[in-house]
């Protein structure tokens, strides 16, 4: 877990500080320190009048531009920050996170290229087989059999453009669906929901067994990864969303599952088992991971990159929601990760591969540059507010307005990093 960590902040940060260095350097501005951390220089080399260093805390880094510190004693030289034109200042400001942004989308377009198995029938036609029990689908009104004719004005949407929409669609929000129901237009408005098949229904697709976990009534009755379950008592399953419901429903009463197995047809008998679910309420589970039919999906270069900017621009949009939440009291801070939230986050998915580990570094990427574009100093959005203040005013502000600003915006920011390690403490111990 420390490794993955320490690669995916040390890259974040990297990139991060390399944009400002970059534009920096490209304007003249000579760079005196490029520290990956904080505090105690653990280990450098000097080159070029710039100190490259690796710092004892890693959780963060800067560029220590010379003249950038307005409450410092400065020469005036033309190579120091404050002596450039704001504009330039703005554009400095603004490097590091549009390099967090580059390459996410690098990141994320890279792993459209790679390629994963995708469910089957993300490219179909919307034709509804089912409607989940009591899902905002069913109460909105939509029913087996109908044909989705548009989502959000899109027509002749593909399962994989409805994902993309209900994604796009902000918590509280609904989405417009007009279905075809025996020829006649029907137009609905679904809250938005988790999943896709709560909002919209399910297509046809096989229930395949992916992973059973030991000592469950699965494993004991000889289920096994790769098995289809075909029928449930008698009952054809349309779709692997019918089962999970069939067996909270059947309690401990035993199911007669056929299951198809390679060349063989199996029957397997067993009874569910209560557990508790995440939410604290009691389930009754057989102790499957379920999986649908997949395809090998692999995009090529330019289509990557296409979808890869709009997968972007989508978890800008949901980071900056929260953001605003946040600030708006309609989300909890309880609710963000800190350091050690993410160093969980990063082990768990380095052990679930590399296209997992890059799908966080591409969030984390997006976060870090959204949140670091808010307009409180010490953070780039801080500085880019000053120069916007200064450039409307037409004057520098004095330095004990800049020296307040910086002290109370100081006090904001450690006051939140405070709360934030709080609670991720508080997740890691365990609460009977």
């Amino acid at each position: 877990m420390i490794v993955s960590v320490s690669i995916v902040l040390g890259i974040m940060v990297l990139v991060h500080e390399w944009g400002h260095f970059i534009v920096a350097k490209s304007f003249g501005v000579r760079v005196e320190i490029f520290s990956i951390g904080f505090g105690t220089r653990l280990w450098g080399y000097k080159r070029g009048g710039t100190d490259y260093r690796l710092s004892a805390l890693p959780l963060g880094g800067y560029v220590k531009m010379a003249g950038d510190n307005p409450l410092e004693d400065r020469k005036g030289d033309p190579d120091e920050f404050l002596s450039k034109p704001r504009w330039q200042r703005v554009l400095i400001a603004l490097a590091g996170p549009a390099m967090n942004i580059v390459l996410s989308v690098i990141l994320v377009a890279g792993i459209y290229m790679r390629g994963s198995k995708q469910p089957a029938f993300l490219d179909h036609p919307m034709d509804l087989v089912g409607v989940l029990q009591d899902s905002p689908a069913q109460k909105a009104g939509l029913m087996p059999g109908d044909h989705i004719a548009s989502v959000n004005g899109v027509g002749n949407p593909t399962w994989d453009r409805a994902q993309f929409e209900l994604m796009s669609t902000l918590p509280g929000h609904s989405l417009s669906i007009v279905v075809d129901r025996n020829g006649q237009q029907l137009s609905f408005s679904v809250p938005a929901a988790q999943s896709v098949e709560e909002v919209f229904g399910y297509p046809q697709d096989h229930l395949i067994v992916s992973a059973v976990s030991p000592g469950t009534p699965a494993d004991r009755s000889g289920l096994m990864a790769g098995d289809v379950i075909m029928k449930v008592n008698g009952i054809t399953l349309a779709n692997g969303a019918e089962f999970p419901p069939i067996v909270d429903k059947s309690h401990s009463q035993p199911l007669d599952l056929e299951v198809q197995r390679g060349d063989r047809t199996l029957h397997v008998q067993l009874r569910p088992q209560q557990v508790n679910a995440p939410n604290g309420t009691p389930r009754w589970q057989i102790g499957v991971l379920r999986t649908g039919d997949l395809v090998e999906r692999r995009l090529s270069f330019g289509s990557a990159i296409v979808e890869s900017v709009g997968m972007n621009a989508l978890m800008t949009r949901q980071v900056a929601y929260v953001v605003v939440e946040l600030f708006r009291g309609k989300i909890s801070l309880n609710q963000l990760e800190g350091p050690l939230g993410i160093a969980k986050e990063s082990g768990r998915a380095a052990r679930e591969g590399v296209a997992e580990l890059l799908s966080l570094m591409a969030m984390i990427g997006v976060n870090l540059a959204v949140l670091n574009l808010l307009p409180i100093p010490p953070l780039d959005g801080g500085h880019i507010l000053l120069l916007f203040i200064e450039g409307t005013i037409r004057r520098d502000l004095s330095v004990r307005v800049k020296e307040r600003f910086v002290t109370v915006s100081m006090v904001f920011l450690l006051l939140v990093f405070a709360i934030v390690m709080y609670n991720d403490v508080l997740k890691l111990i365990p609460h009977h």
